[in-house]
């Protein structure tokens, strides 16, 4: 932790700060490695300090009294109060996560500083410093990751095995995927699990419906949960009792196209130059119109997080990112097809951390 705490206060000094704010809840947890609902980490050149309430007060001291002066916040001391405390009265520029802060929060901050002494101080976006750090994973992180990788994997298998069939609802799957990776040990989902079958399947962020799912339908299975405080994504799409020559097609023209940009995947590239290899594949295809969204996203302690690899993806992707490879084809009214692995990027090449067969597979 003390290497990480490092780096994060070395943003202070990149960005001409003379303080650091994180609000936050990932990044709380990223910080300090413990999950509380509320709080604030404090950085200054001179100190670590812990804000909390009486919900988490204990268990705080306890984790973080070697890293961090921890401070208990009341009703008659607001954290707000005690940041200011902790800072003289010339400090200017506070370094924030702006797309976390609400505006509300923002006032409540502007007020703060007024009635604390800090004439003149003000909050300053600083998130992409945070951001950068969390992209580049370390041994640890990637393998809580690869351990909800496997819940996960362990899951679908499973359902796949025995329960997906047809006369069974999107909504069943969905809940019996649910049950089996909280069973065998994660901490939540990483998202809100999706099962759509059929025509559901053109919906690429579809919600499980009530919809019973036919012999002959393509299902897509997009699931993902949290171990460690880490995410897991992955996609699997699957034939019931059967597959036409052309769900057969568009299924081999995705897999092309996600093996593709697989063999791409580096370090080092912008991720627009990635998302073009797999793009191009399925364009030449003729389906170039019916894959509307990225080739991937970072993952980490959020399922969405930078990088992206998508049209729009100008930065770099750096060494040791986590991103997901997940193109598809989507045929409103009729079916979809998408597949997703998760991908750890190194200096020319990448690992797979997705271990599930993705062959065609009729259940």
């Amino acid at each position: 932790m003390t290497a990480r705490l490092e780096k994060i206060r070395a943003i202070i000094a990149a960005k001409r700060l003379d303080a650091l704010v994180l609000t936050g809840e990932v990044s709380r947890f990223y910080a300090t490695g413990l999950k509380t609902s509320a709080g604030i980490a404090l950085f200054t050149p001179e100190e670590n300090v812990f804000i909390t309430d009486f919900r988490y007060i204990e268990v705080a001291r306890a984790k973080l009294s070697r890293d961090f002066t921890v401070e208990m916040s009341e009703t008659t001391r607001k954290p707000h109060r005690i940041v200011c405390d902790y800072l003289l009265p010339r400090v200017k520029k506070i370094g924030a996560e702006s797309d976390v802060l609400t505006l509300h929060a923002a006032d409540v901050w502007e007020k703060a500083f007024a009635d604390g002494g800090l004439k003149g101080a003000k909050l300053v976006p600083a998130e992409d410093g945070l951001h950068a750090l969390r992209a580049v994973k370390e041994p640890r992180e990637l393998d809580a990751i690869r351990k909800a990788q496997r819940i996960a994997e362990r899951a679908l298998e499973e359902v796949l095995c025995g329960f997906l069939r047809a006369g069974v609802t999107e909504q069943a799957v969905c809940a019996e995927l649910t049950y089996r990776m909280l069973k065998y040990g994660a901490e939540k989902m990483s998202f809100d699990p999706i099962v759509v079958s059929g025509a559901n399947g053109s919906l690429p962020h579809g919600e499980p419906s009530e919809r019973v799912i036919e012999r002959g339908d393509f299902v897509t299975i997009d699931i993902g949960c949290v171990f460690g405080g880490y995410c897991s994504d992955m996609t699997r799409t699957v034939a019931v009792g059967e597959a036409t020559e052309e769900m057969r097609k568009v299924y081999g023209i995705v897999l092309a196209a996600q093996e593709a940009g697989i063999a791409a995947a580096r370090a080092g590239i912008p991720g627009k130059e990635l998302d073009a290899v797999a793009r191009a594949v399925i364009t030449d295809a003729g389906y170039g119109e019916r894959f509307g969204h990225g080739f991937g996203h970072g993952i980490g302690l959020e399922v969405h997080e930078p990088p992206y690899v998508s049209p729009a993806g100008e930065r770099v992707l750096p060494i040791g990112s986590v991103i997901s490879a997940e193109p598809g084809i989507y045929l409103p009214g009729r079916f979809g097809v998408r597949i997703e692995d998760m991908l750890v990027l190194n200096e020319d090449s990448c690992e797979n951390l997705t271990e599930a067969p993705k062959e065609l597979r009729i259940v």
